[in-house]
């Protein structure tokens, strides 16, 4: 396909212009657009206005995700522990790169740990920090409670910091999510924190999931690895975001 041309008609962000891309190939825009409708719906690309941009591996299954940038999360995990302070409530999101916070904790450190993930509350077992499970509907993608008994739940209750996942971290599109309403309890969960800090592994700068999360002017933070494209954290530098350099 014209529109799987790397490098052609594409921003420093990864975004291919729909215009651009057809002039330099010598073909119409309905021809790219076309191209562009086909990678969409094949999950490759997610379109935007005037064209469109990466899609989000972080978007796979909740097993395949584990073996993704692992590395990577574990040194976003190592910052985003170090946010956890003694005596602290948190908010911990579902998701692999959660999950690898919480296994970073100090398991003597004396905090509270309020999670929708029941993959997150398990690893704290042996941890001295109190959990509190938000319970509701299994969305078994990311291992977390959704649906309006987990919504209710999460109104009730108020935390000093909220570590939070998403799928993609882009500077046109924000912070973005593969479903509805997991972005709906996102935001519902950052309403009830005074801080919000994002968990930004490598694979999700400069990627975009179909749904909108929260605006970057609405997190304290975006915790990044300098392994992530450089091209895209420059363009969130830009952006006038907040980014926490791990590693």
């Amino acid at each position: 396909m014209a529109a799987g041309a790397r490098g052609i008609g594409s921003g420093d962000d990864g975004r291919i212009v729909a215009k651009e891309l057809a002039a330099e190939l010598g073909v119409s825009e309905d021809s790219i657009r076309r191209d562009l409708r086909e990678l969409d719906a094949a999950g490759l690309a997610v379109r935007v206005y005037g064209g469109a941009v990466p899609a989000s591996p972080a978007v796979a299954d909740y097993a395949s995700r584990q073996a993704v940038a692992t590395e990577s999360k574990q040194r976003i995990a190592r910052f985003a522990a170090s946010l956890i302070e003694p005596g602290s409530t948190v908010i911990v999101d579902g998701g692999t790169t959660a999950l690898a916070t919480v296994r970073a904790l100090d398991p003597a450190l004396a905090c509270t740990i309020v999670t929708h993930s029941p993959t997150v509350a398990a690893a704290l077992l042996d941890h001295a920090a109190d959990v509190i499970i938000i319970g509701g509907r299994l969305f078994k993608h990311s291992a977390v409670a959704s649906g309006a008994a987990a919504v209710e739940a999460a109104r009730m209750v108020r935390a000093d910091r909220f570590l939070l996942g998403v799928t993609g971290i882009h500077a046109d599109a924000g912070l973005t999510a593969g479903d509805a309403d997991e972005a709906a309890m996102k935001r519902v969960l950052a309403e009830r924190a005074a801080e919000t800090y994002v968990l930004g592994s490598e694979e999700k700068i400069g990627a975009v999931s179909p749904f909108a999360v929260l605006p970057f002017d609405e997190v304290t933070g975006v915790i990044v690895d300098l392994a992530a494209p450089a091209t895209s954290l420059e363009a969130l530098d830009r952006r006038g975001v907040p980014l926490l350099r791990a590693g």
